[in-house]
């Protein structure tokens, strides 16, 4: 008997164990359960920004010019997009019976240097050696090409250095010679062509293009009073378009500095300002600055679309060849500590953040820089604080979030 009452109090001492045991675990994994699990996140450098799409028109100084003999074709003296000085020839037109006299020119020029390949006249210069150096370099370019526009430019180059140095072996051969005689004619020719041939010369300082669309005269930049929507939209101009090459006429380009003008209806263009600094991202993906100088909205209405028009100093060249782009403009952009919306808390008219260090948590005020519906920029700059009115010596004892520091999420 008394050994079945000791194992009976064993079982008891057991199953008692074994009861303190599963309440022990249902105890602490119900805590656990209940206690909220800790979300953190990290402070990073990064940067926010507002941006919004549209579509441009490129205004600029620009001044056209067009001669009396446009109908007879035109000669470029200076390339497109090359820079070209005031009162300097930019183009001509052809001459009448232009075609005959080049014909005798390059008959001239092709027996003279016949004669300069079977006589050897002995002279040696450095400007004729420099242009020997030029024609084997131009030789050797043309080698490996499969692009047909820098092949012709390279045989442009090569027939140039030719005419040059049959000049410098004409004029130094002795008077009377058959090949003196020879480049005199050839001489006289090319000065009845000049004489005969009507050059236009630039009237600004700028950037020669021969790329017109009719507009130049249109879209004026000393007053942008005259424009709206309705006119930007009778161009019926395609995004991103080329301004096809005239033969007839050429314009030069003020290179300093272009216009853009654009047509919006949201809530960041109204709220646009004259002298507001905002950047611009063309399809290259670069951003250049700019500044808007000009707002032309409907005083009857706050819903309409208004004409903003923003002045910019770089680029100006790559964008000579259009007239209507696609952009992007970036209202704002801040960079420095970005953290989640989620780990602010606002608390009597401040916010913080909850840092959590080793497991030591401790709020942190915060001064939001930019904010959009995720992230925002903290930023504890002097220039900040001074603004709200801290004193140097209570800068230096505000506790900050330091990069890679861990706020707890809520």
């Amino acid at each position: 008997m008394k050994e079945d009452s000791k194992k009976s109090e064993n079982v008891r001492l057991f199953m008692t164990v074994i009861a303190i045991t599963i309440l022990i675990f249902i105890v602490t994994n119900s805590t656990r359960m209940l206690k909220k699990p800790v979300n953190l996140s990290v402070a990073e450098e990064g940067s926010l920004s507002y941006e919004e799409p549209t579509t441009g028109y490129i205004l600029r100084d620009e001044i056209v010019m067009q001669g009396e003999n446009y109908k007879n074709g035109m000669v470029p003296i200076v390339s497109d997009n090359q820079k070209a000085a005031k009162e300097e020839p930019i183009f001509r037109y052809y001459s009448n019976g232009e075609e005959k006299v080049l014909s005798d020119i390059s008959e001239l020029e092709k027996e003279i240097n016949e004669i300069l390949e079977t006589t050897d006249l002995k002279i040696f210069t450095t400007d004729i050696l420099s242009l020997e150096k030029s024609i084997e370099a131009s030789i050797d370019n043309i080698y490996g090409l499969n692009e047909l526009s820098k092949i012709q430019e390279n045989c442009k180059l090569i027939e140039n250095y030719m005419s040059k140095k049959t000049d410098i072996t004409g004029n130094q051969s002795p008077e009377g010679s058959y090949i003196k005689n020879l480049t005199n004619k050839r001489d006289e020719l090319k000065s009845r062509l000049e004489r005969d041939s009507e050059i236009i010369k630039a009237p600004i300082s700028g950037i020669v293009s021969y790329r017109t669309d009719g507009l130049e005269e249109i879209l004026k930049t000393d007053n942008f009073d005259y424009l709206n929507k309705e006119l930007l939209d009778s161009f019926e101009l395609k995004v991103g378009a080329v301004t096809p090459i005239s033969s007839e006429k050429g314009k030069v380009i003020d290179n300093f500095h272009c216009y853009i003008a654009t047509c919006m209806n949201t809530e960041k263009s109204h709220d646009a300002k004259v002298g507001d600094k905002v950047s611009l991202r063309f399809s290259s993906s670069k951003e250049i600055n700019a500044e808007i100088v000009k707002i032309i909205k409907n005083d009857t209405s706050d819903d309409e679309d208004i004409i903003i028009v923003f002045e910019i100093f770089d680029s100006v060249e790559d964008l000579i060849e259009y007239r209507k782009i696609s952009m992007d403009i970036i209202w704002w952009k801040y960079a420095g500590l970005k953290i989640s919306n989620s780990a602010i808390i606002e608390e009597n008219d401040k916010t913080y953040v909850e840092r959590n260090r080793a497991g030591y948590q401790e709020k942190i005020e915060v001064f939001i820089m930019r904010q959009n519906d995720t992230y925002s920029i903290i930023a504890y700059t002097d220039e900040h604080f001074e603004k709200l009115g801290f004193s140097k010596e209570e800068m230096s004892n505000i506790k900050r979030i330091s990069l890679y520091d861990e706020v707890i999420l809520h």
